[in-house]
Order: structure tokens, then sequence, then C-alpha cells
């Protein structure tokens, strides 16, 4: 066999094999099999706003301690750091001089007091002389004079002592309110003066209550605002959502507050106290679009879980997303033309639905494009295209615990607090937070 029929031989028998390999590979009527996906229902449920901001802490009020008089440093009577009750003494000056002054100012008192008393003796027999005129007009005026003077003397000297005492209790320097002090700026020894640097002797915070300061961005607040004006957000249950009015929460203590704030410290526990909103910013700050927020933590016990200048992580609990569409992050692809889905119709035939939604805790909150109960391809979706017949492996769609239940606070010690800004002007989170169902319209 030359070399031209082998070739024509090869050919041919190649041409039969790859024949045969199609033929195996094809079902009856010449389709290929179809291809197995992973697939939910879509699911509706009460959804819990569960997102957290960055937060800082801070004392409710921080005050500078200043000497009152001038002298010498004699004593510091705190430990730095430690908490001290409002009226106890901190620092001690040098008391001689105003103790001196004291006295002084006592003595002036009496010798006005005496000469108060020696005009108006003479002026009451003045009177009687007059009376009697044995004494001109003018005698008896003077008399009067002076003792009018000598009244007026007294209080003079009576505001002197006031004014001295003053000075004396001043060199024992006292906390103005309870709290955490602070470093000592001078050391025992030092020259103080009520004016200038040397006068400003420490600091406190008072830390109880506590308030924690954090930003909501502005879309994110647009959000939650208008959600509950559209009844699509409610706070907390219906009794206590019904019940909040702006002056009404004002007084409401954060137990009872629709709207909590969970403290989340740096070892991922929650902070056991229960806060509440109780500033919002009036504007939205242009820089980071976000606006300014701080919630109010009770601190019985002046414990360190919670300390000024901490960082820590708030959480808004009590906002629940009602009748929420939700499917897994898994079954929505992100394209240039915007995020979709693959259906699945009664024919196990796949169709790219356009959808639109946002992000919370590896699930899609869906706004336009799904209904509850339609079945959807809930992973590998980059494989499939519109049209494809394939065998469906349905999987159920768990949610995850916190989301099952919208609960207004754990038995963990998790904290409650209100968003009053939320219920009297209603404005909301960002793209991160709940669906922007407005978008597009």
């Amino acid at each position: 066999m030359n070399n031209a029929v082998k070739i024509v031989c090869f050919t041919l028998l190649g041409a039969a094999v790859l024949s045969c390999s199609a033929c195996k590979g094809k079902q009856a009527g010449g389709q290929m099999p179809a291809q197995t996906v992973n697939a939910i229902e879509v699911v509706q449920a009460d959804l819990p706003w569960d997102i957290e901001y960055p937060a800082q802490v801070a004392g409710s009020l921080q005050v500078n301690v200043r000497a009152q008089v001038g002298g010498i440093l004699q004593s510091r009577l705190f430990d730095e750091g430690a908490y001290v009750k409002e009226g106890t003494q901190l620092f001690q000056i040098d008391d001689k001089e105003y103790k001196a002054a004291l006295e002084r100012a006592r003595g002036s008192l009496a010798q006005a007091e005496a000469q108060e008393r020696s005009t108006q003796r003479e002026y009451n027999r003045m009177k009687k002389l007059l009376a009697d005129k044995a004494v001109s007009q003018k005698n008896y005026d003077d008399a009067l004079s002076a003792y009018e003077t000598a009244q007026a003397n007294v209080q003079v000297a009576k505001a002197g002592v006031t004014t001295a005492k003053i000075n004396f209790d001043y060199t024992k320097v006292k906390a103005p309110i309870s709290g955490i002090m602070g470093k000592e700026a001078q050391s025992v020894g030092s020259l103080v003066s009520p004016t200038g640097e040397s006068g400003f002797l420490t600091t406190m915070v008072q830390a109880n209550p506590l308030w924690v300061n954090f930003s909501m961005p502005g879309s994110q607040f647009a959000k939650l605002a208008s959600g509950y004006m559209s009844g699509q957000i409610v706070l907390g249950d219906e009794k206590k959502s019904s019940a909040v009015d702006p002056a009404e929460y004002r007084k409401m203590a954060a137990e009872k507050a629709p709207l909590y704030v969970e403290a989340i410290l740096a070892n991922g526990k929650v902070y056991a106290q229960k806060g509440k909103i109780i500033f919002f910013d009036s504007t939205e700050n242009t820089q980071t679009s976000s606006l300014a927020m701080r919630a109010e933590f009770a601190n019985p016990k002046n414990d360190r879980q919670l300390m000024p200048g901490q960082f820590v992580r708030v959480r808004l609990v009590g906002a629940v997303y009602k009748n929420a569409i939700l499917v897994p992050s898994s079954a929505v692809l992100n394209t240039p033309e915007g995020m979709l889905t693959y259906v699945v119709d009664s024919n196990n035939t796949v169709a790219a639905r356009p959808v639109k939604g946002e992000l919370q805790n590896n699930m899609y909150i869906i706004s336009e494009g799904l209904k509850h109960g339609e079945k959807i391809v809930s992973n590998g979706l980059i494989k499939l295209k519109p049209g494809m017949q394939v065998t469906v492996n349905l999987q159920k769609f768990t949610l995850p615990a916190s989301a099952q239940t919208a609960q207004p606070a754990s038995q963990d010690g998790r904290s409650v607090a209100s968003l009053e800004a939320t219920i009297d002007k209603s404005v909301a989170p960002d793209a991160q937070a709940l669906p922007n169902d407005q978008q597009g319209k």
C-alpha cells in the first residue's frame, strides 16, 4: 500500500471515530445533555437593619481644672486616671497670704460695725434732742449722714470678707464634676497663676453617661427615612413604633426606645448598657457625604469597658425592612450593564433577568426584578446563557439566624437606642444598606 492510500485510509478512519463519539454524546433527537444547576426559591421575609459603623467614645463632659488664685502649688491629692466625685479636693495652693487677707477683712468688718453702732447712738440722741428743739437741724443732719455712711462701710467690709473667703477657699482646688482625672499639668512646687498657661492644672472627663460619636452615610440616612415614611421600614414593634414622638423620645429610656444602639468592643463583645441616639447633625458633611450622630450610653459603674477616646463599632438595632425580597449574593451577577439573575421557568429554561438591589450580610435585598417564590440559579451564573435547558437541583435558601427574627434585643446584654431624626424627619443609609427602590425613577 503506497503512502497516498495510507493517508486516505487514516483520514476516513479518524472521521469515523469522531462521528461515533459525537453520536454517543448526543441524546435522542441530537441534543446535548442538560447542564445541572443549583437553584433556590426567592424568599420574602422581614429583615433587620444590621449595619455597623465605626465610632469613637467621648466623655459627655470634659472640663479643664484651673487655679483661681495664684501661689505655690503645695500638694496634689488625687491619683492620675482615678475616678473622683464632685467636690473632692484635688490640689492645695499655699494659703498663708489668703488666710491673712481673710483675717484683715474680718478686722475691717469689726471696725466698720463698731463705727456703725457709735454713729447709730449719736443719731438716736440727736433725734430726741431735735424733737425737744435742743439742737439745730444741721446737727441732726450731720448725725444722720454719719450713721448712713457707717452702714455703707459695713456693707463694703462684709463684701471684703466674702472676697477674702472666696480667695482663701480657692486655695483648695476641688473637682467641679464627678469623673476621671487626667494627668497633672503643673507639678508640686510650681508657681501657678489664675491667668496664663500656669493656671491650667489638669482635666476631668465625665464618664457617666458616655457619648459615642459616629457618622451614617447620607444615602443610608435618606433610605432609612424614606423607608420609614413609606412603611417599608418599621422601628421596633407596633406598640413602640406608634408611641414614638420626637418630644417623648428625648425623655424615653434607651430600654424602651424602638430603635437602639449596640456598642461593639474591640474584643467583639457587646457593651452591656443600651444606648440612645441624642444628636444628629442638621446638615450633611459635604466632604464625606455623611451625617454626624451621637449615641448616649449609661456607665453606672464607671468601669473601663468604654473609655473616652476608644474606637468601637456601633450597630443600629430595631429597624426592620418589611417583606424584603431576599436572595444569596452568589445568585446575582454584576455586569457592566448592571445586576442580573438567571430565572428558571416551568420548562427548566433559564432566562436572564435584570434586577436592582443592595447587599447586606451576603444577601441581596432585591427592590426590582424578582418576586417571592420564583426559582433562580444560585451559583455558577457565569457558565449560563439565556435559553439554556438545565436540570435543576433545588436547594433551600436559609436566612442567617439574625435575619430570621427581628427581635429588639438579645439575651447577651446587647443594647437599644433610637434614632429620633428618623422618626421626626425620616431620612436614611448607603449603598450597602437597604435596597434603593427609588433607583432609576
